[in-house]
């Protein structure tokens, strides 16, 4: 089929005309080719862009650090340092909102910024004189110094404390923290060593005072492999230095460490009659105790209570005296006097000083679980029966200090009766040492006053007035004697004395066994000996028969008369 051709119309005549026309106009349109001239400032954007992130990204990470004293402290100039290396430094110093102390704003760097964790420390370096000596000598010309201590934590931290000492021991260091309460004030600073035996094994990190209970509570450090020696029977107490004592013990000098000599610090150990004990866990309390002794005291928590009522005075007897039996100690005086205006047992006589004493079983090596504190004063109330008594004695005779000695009393004065005193037992006593002598020293001035002394004093004045007439008469002795002794004869007879032991001597060297006289005298004991053994025969017949020099028949009988004829 063949296509026809329509002829146009008007309307799209005219509308072949207008775009005819249109295209011999001219037409706008946008350049879309980057002009060279644009590119520099596109590199000078990107360029400060990259100055701007750069000088951003190492200004490092903002930390606040909050002071007490800003001493030494300079805005710009101040450095952070760690292991002596800069790290950081101080950008601005200002006072808090409440100006109660001030406020750092510094910068650290980026590479070091894992350093600040939950328990990083900051301190200031400074010069410093103390007792371990000169430190922070090379801070004079450079000034002072923040350090970094980095922590060991994961959780990190942005504001952080400045103290102004060192800590004592480095963050990640192994050891064991304690907590010490005391009451001895501000005896201790921070540094202070803490010593076992002499050696030093720890250090005091912190100290602060708690005004509710008027106590002040100690945080030390005990270095590795040193916690061992810390179990739940251990004791602390300060060391002093010098700790001289003179007591009713005698006489007693400890000397400690130079250090613990100039400043003081804390001792420890295990008393001797405990056991070693268990370990202990970080952060357990203990109790510090003033001294050595107060912290073996403390050791005796199991006890008996009794009230000593003494007639005698007790000067001399203080708190922590001991009590013994025997010469073994088994108590401690806890209070002279105590309770003084409590009204006494209604047989007491005379106003008596009531005197507190602790009856300590463990003093004797027993464990507290042998310990019946109701069988032991049981025991003590059959003992009193017996004649259980207790007395003051002089323990030191320089000092006049005085102790409570226990003994048994053979003849007791008087019958044991129980006795109460302000809801103690009444532990019985009797008069001591000094007592019994001032009491027999008044009875022998009572018997001296009761006699009659103008006799006395009579016959002693006889008695001086005769003894004066003999030393007169000693005198005239003693003159005659004089003169005697001064008589030109009685002075030459020391001569003649001399003369007549010359002759004497002589004479005797003319009896010596060469001389002539004593040959003779050798003969004629000689002959003399021949004569006596030859009337050795004579003399024994006359002692068998004495009528032989009147008879010759010595063997004839004797006639026997004959009877008279009727």
């Amino acid at each position: 089929m063949a296509n026809e051709t329509t002829p146009p119309t008007s309307n799209q005549a005219n509308a072949d005309s207008a775009s005819e026309q249109d295209l011999n106009k001219a037409k706008t349109s946008r350049q879309t080719r980057l002009s060279p001239i644009w590119v520099v400032p596109i590199v000078a954007i990107a360029i400060g862009l990259w100055l701007v992130y750069d000088n951003y990204s190492s200004r490092g990470t903002q930390v606040t650090l909050t002071m007490d004293n800003a001493e030494g402290i300079e805005a710009g100039n101040t450095l952070i340092r760690s292991r002596n290396v800069e790290i950081g430094r101080v950008q601005s110093v200002r006072l808090s909102d409440d100006l109660s102390h001030a406020v750092l704003t510094a910068r650290i760097q980026p590479e070091v910024e894992d350093m600040l964790r939950e328990d990083s420390r900051f301190w200031v370096v400074k010069p410093r004189i103390g007792r371990e000596g000169i430190s922070g000598l090379g801070t004079v010309l450079s000034g002072a110094y923040i350090q970094l201590e980095p922590g060991t934590e994961e959780a990190p931290r942005r504001e952080f404390p400045v103290s102004d000492i060192p800590p004592v021991a480095p963050a990640g260091q192994a050891g064991l923290r304690l907590s010490l309460t005391s009451q001895l004030g501000n005896s201790l600073r921070v540094g202070d060593p803490v010593s076992y035996q002499g050696y030093t094994v720890g250090r005091i990190e912190e100290n602060s005072f708690e005004p509710d209970s008027r106590t002040m509570q100690h945080q030390v450090f005990i270095e590795e492999p040193y916690t061992d020696l810390v179990t739940d029977s251990t004791r602390f107490w300060t060391s002093s230095g010098i700790d001289f004592r003179l007591g009713a013990d005698g006489v007693r000098v400890n000397v400690e460490s130079i250090e613990a000599l100039l400043g003081g610090g804390v001792t420890f150990g295990v008393p001797e009659d405990l056991p070693m004990g268990q370990p202990v866990e970080a952060n357990t309390r203990f109790t510090l105790y003033a001294d050595e002794d107060a912290a073996r005291e403390g050791t005796f928590n199991r006890y008996l209570e009794y009230v000593l009522l003494v007639d005698e005075t007790v000067r001399g007897l203080s708190k922590g005296a001991p009590v013994e039996f025997r010469g073994v100690r088994m108590g401690t005086v806890a209070a002279v006097p105590w309770n003084f205006t409590a009204p006494q047992p209604d047989s007491r006589a005379r106003f008596a000083i009531p005197v507190l004493i602790r009856i300590e079983p463990q003093r004797l090596g027993i464990e507290n679980s042998d310990i019946n504190l109701e069988e032991w004063q049981a025991r003590f109330e059959r003992m009193f029966g017996l004649g259980l008594r207790a007395s003051l004695k002089s323990g030191n005779l320089l000092t006049g200090a005085l102790f409570v000695d226990l003994n048994f009393q053979r003849d007791p004065a008087d019958e044991y009766v129980a006795e109460r005193f302000s809801e103690r037992d009444v532990f019985p006593t009797v008069a001591g040492g000094f007592a019994q002598i001032q009491a027999q020293v008044t009875d022998l001035l009572e018997k001296l006053n009761s006699l009659e002394v103008e006799p006395l004093l009579a016959g002693l004045d006889r008695n001086l007035q005769a003894s004066e007439d003999v030393l007169n008469e000693v005198r005239e002795v003693s003159a005659s004697l004089n003169q005697l002794l001064n008589d030109p004869e009685t002075q030459a007879i020391g001569g003649n004395l001399n003369g007549t032991l010359e002759e004497l001597r002589s004479t005797l060297e003319g009896l010596s066994p060469s001389s002539s006289a004593y040959q003779e005298l050798t003969t004629a004991i000689e002959r003399l000996d021949r004569l006596m053994r030859d009337l050795q025969p004579l003399t024994r017949t006359l002692n068998d028969n004495p009528r032989a020099l009147l008879f010759d028949n010595l063997d004839a009988q004797d006639p026997i008369p004959r009877a008279p004829r009727d």
